[in-house]
């Protein structure tokens, strides 16, 4: 439905003018563009943040983000910024996120928020928690199954888990522990004095008002995908006291501030979508400028590009939906399947797999996009993707699954 209430767009982008400047917001215009460590913060600084998630298939999802934009990207250079430069840091943004350790001090309202919902002197995983310091400051940094609080009670989602690691998560959530590491999925914490400078840790909350937390929290999440729906719900999550109402208001202030500009996209009737007006430069750029050469890139289920599935279908013609929950019988393609793009438009998806023990990576399954026929630039494109991936996960070689092993559309596959 369209939106009420919103400013009328003042820019009109024809679609493919919008694929393109947002794969150039993205940095995927051309991918691989970025480099090391500096190129990692220069993009996390540009969309504000990128989403983290424990499945490792194929590498975590902020792994998967940074190979697509970085050349040569290694994880271990991401290990570097979060926990020894610790100028990035596991955070709480649109959800569990990756953000700058600078921009901690405005998220103070989030950290009060925990505090209040959670840090009642009576609440069981309180009643540990100055135990569980205690441990940290002589033992060094802990994860959950360092500690003996064993008792378990119901957590996230009604799953039980021990109170030692509620106590944890809740003490991180208000800001008194960080993340010092991960090995896997396991966090070990650390008190945030030991991992923060403390003039950082001191800073006041740049936004008193909550006009002023709000202008700067959408501004911010319009940045992380680059042109924003205010009807795509989940795009919103985290930003305290900006229901739907409260969002329009917002936006609508944005635009009238000259932070914001509202645009439509030709045969997306009825709906306005927006964009920061420090961005108008890239698009711009993109409406003026010869495109580059296509390239091929392999993105993650929960990249920022994708934040916005409904964005993603009007003006990709991608239908995507990350099946991962979803019981075995009632997928469509699979588990983690990645979607590829080749220059503006996505051309296949596939399944992937990758043994660590053998080095060995599998094509388990491939589907073309509808009416895609490959030709010999783009299958050199996605030759050259494949050595890139390849190299991101170490991997030794490439093989094509039971399913597809006969098909002679990849044949290019193993060339």
């Amino acid at each position: 439905m369209p939106n009420p209430g919103l400013p009328e767009p003042t820019i009109t982008l024809s679609k493919t003018d919008a694929r393109r400047f947002l794969l150039a917001h993205q940095r995927l215009w051309p991918p691989r563009g970025l480099h090391c460590k500096n190129g990692i913060l220069n993009y996390i600084r540009h969309v504000g943040c990128i989403q983290f998630d424990p499945i490792d298939v194929v590498g975590r999802n902020p792994e998967l983000v940074l190979q697509a934009r970085v050349a040569n990207y290694r994880p271990n250079l991401l290990d570097e910024l979060l926990y020894a430069d610790r100028l990035l840091l596991d955070a709480w943004d649109k959800v569990s996120s990756i953000s700058l350790a600078a921009d901690r001090p405005y998220f103070a309202r989030h950290r009060a928020l925990m505090l209040q919902q959670h840090g009642d002197a009576s609440n069981p995983p309180m009643q540990i928690a100055h135990q569980v310091k205690e441990a940290i400051l002589q033992r060094g940094p802990l994860s959950s199954a360092n500690l003996e609080h064993r008792t378990t009670l119901n957590w996230s989602w009604g799953q039980p888990t021990r109170l030692g690691r509620a106590s944890l998560e809740i003490l991180y959530a208000m800001g008194e522990l960080g993340v010092h590491h991960r090995a896997g999925t396991r966090r070990f914490f650390d008190l945030i004095e030991r991992l923060l400078p403390v003039e950082l840790l001191a800073a006041p909350e740049p936004n008193p008002t909550d006009e002023e937390y709000q202008n700067w929290h959408v501004l911010r999440r319009v940045g992380g995908l680059g042109l924003a729906n205010p009807s795509a719900a989940e795009y919103w999550l985290a930003i305290l006291g900006v229901k739907a109402a409260v969002r329009r208001a917002t936006l609508t202030r944005l635009v009238e501030g000259g932070d914001l500009v509202a645009v439509a996209v030709d045969g997306v009737p009825g709906r306005t979508f927006f964009l920061r007006t420090a961005d108008l430069l890239t698009l711009q750029a993109v409406r003026t400028g010869s495109p580059p050469e296509p390239q091929a890139a392999f993105l993650g289920p929960l990249d920022n590009l994708l934040w916005d599935r409904a964005l993603l279908r009007w003006v990709f013609g991608l239908d995507y939906i990350w099946e991962v929950y979803k019981p075995q019988t009632q997928r469509k393609y699979g588990y983690y399947v990645l979607p590829v793009l080749y220059g503006d438009r996505f051309v296949a998806r596939f399944d992937p797999a990758f043994d660590k023990l053998t080095r060995q990576f599998t094509i388990a399954n491939w589907w073309w996009e509808p009416g895609v026929q490959p030709d010999g630039a783009m299958e050199q494109a996605l030759i050259a993707c494949f050595q890139a991936f390849l190299q991101y996960l170490n991997a030794d070689r490439v093989r094509l699954g039971e399913r597809i092993a006969g098909d002679r559309t990849l044949r290019w596959v193993q060339a």
